[in-house]
């Protein structure tokens, strides 16, 4: 039996500018910053939102959701947890640009990878 298909969970949306996160159904309706009114960006089942006064993790938030990855850590239906790794500084952000732009890699395909010498 699926671990998501008896239980309808709440997932993170983000307002990078605001540096906000809320928990919403995941109804596919948009949903706006209680701040700034601009719809939110999904984040996923498994994020965790860093401080607010903390830029270099808040840089790394955007780079991840910019570059059109979430913080899933499971498939759709949830029968296979795996954790995936994100970046969570602006500096590991950084080395994995750098890695990417020289082995030619697209910048999803790097901020996914957990080590960029591994590439």
């Amino acid at each position: 039996m699926c671990t998501y298909a008896m239980v309808t969970y709440k997932v993170h949306y983000v307002c990078v500018p605001c540096r906000q996160s809320h928990k919403f159904l995941w109804d596919g309706a948009e949903h706006l910053c209680t701040r700034c009114r601009t719809p939110m960006v999904y984040a996923g089942h498994d994020f965790a939102a860093p401080r607010k006064t903390d830029g270099r993790r808040w840089a790394a938030v955007a780079a991840v959701l910019g570059a059109g990855l979430r913080y899933d850590g499971f498939e759709l239906c949830g029968c296979s947890k795996d954790p995936k790794y994100r970046p969570r500084t602006s500096a590991q952000v950084r080395a994995r640009r750098r890695m990417a732009a020289r082995k030619g890699l697209t910048e999803a395909e790097a901020l996914a990878l957990r080590d960029p010498a591994d590439a």
